[in-house]
């Protein structure tokens, strides 16, 4: 497996409602392992320890449209992650399951946010995953 290197040092989302956002962020990256790392009135700052990879804050025009991928440990993290942003407020865009246009390795699952950004926890597989739905397409 090739080791991947840091692209992009940090990503920030502007949004209308910090609070709904806080709510739906932080429980979806919580199983990822990334938690709130500095909390303001007007921003939330996630990341793992001492890492603000990740940042929203109150403004306009706010973020729309834009893809942003979390990296996770495992399966269980993936489906962890769906699940806590749909019962946050985020909807469907992709189940989890292998997409398979990227690799048999890349089980992930993507939602829209609040502001229709496409968000999602993948995790590259050490081997071809067979046990799972296969999801062809783009999410």
């Amino acid at each position: 497996m090739d080791v991947r290197q840091v692209v992009v040092d940090h990503v920030l989302f502007v949004v209308a409602d910090v609070d709904a956002c806080r709510r739906l962020y932080t429980a979806a990256l919580a199983p990822l392992g990334y938690g709130e790392l500095a909390v303001q009135e007007d921003c939330v700052a996630y990341g793992p320890e001492d890492l603000d990879d990740f940042i929203i804050c109150r403004g306009e025009p706010v973020t729309t449209a834009a893809h942003v991928a979390f990296s996770a440990d495992g399966r269980d993290a993936v489906d962890a992650f769906f699940a806590a942003a749909v019962a946050n407020g985020a909807t469907v865009r992709g189940a989890p399951g292998v997409w398979t246009q990227y690799s048999e390795r890349y089980y992930a699952a993507f939602v829209n946010d609040l502001h229709q950004n496409n968000v999602e926890a993948v995790w590259h597989a050490p081997e071809p995953v067979a046990d799972a739905p296969r999801r062809p397409g783009v999410p």
